[in-house]
């Protein structure tokens, strides 16, 4: 049986091209929009633990 079969894998160690600037300027505008939205997304949710917290505490003064 003959293995036909082509590592894509085998490509990753080539050679890098250079993209045309106005691609590489998108895509990086796109990463760094991508990027903005997850840090949006952990400021609005990393403080509900804490909130929950503080809401079903009960506080004792007796």
């Amino acid at each position: 049986m003959t293995n036909d079969f082509d590592n894509p894998f085998s490509q990753l160690n080539r050679n890098l091209r250079e993209v045309p600037p106005e691609m590489r300027k998108k895509v990086m505008n796109d990463v760094a929009i991508a990027k903005l939205i997850l840090d949006m997304a952990v400021l609005v949710t990393s403080n509900y633990s804490s909130l929950f917290a503080g809401m079903f505490k009960t506080n004792k003064k007796r």
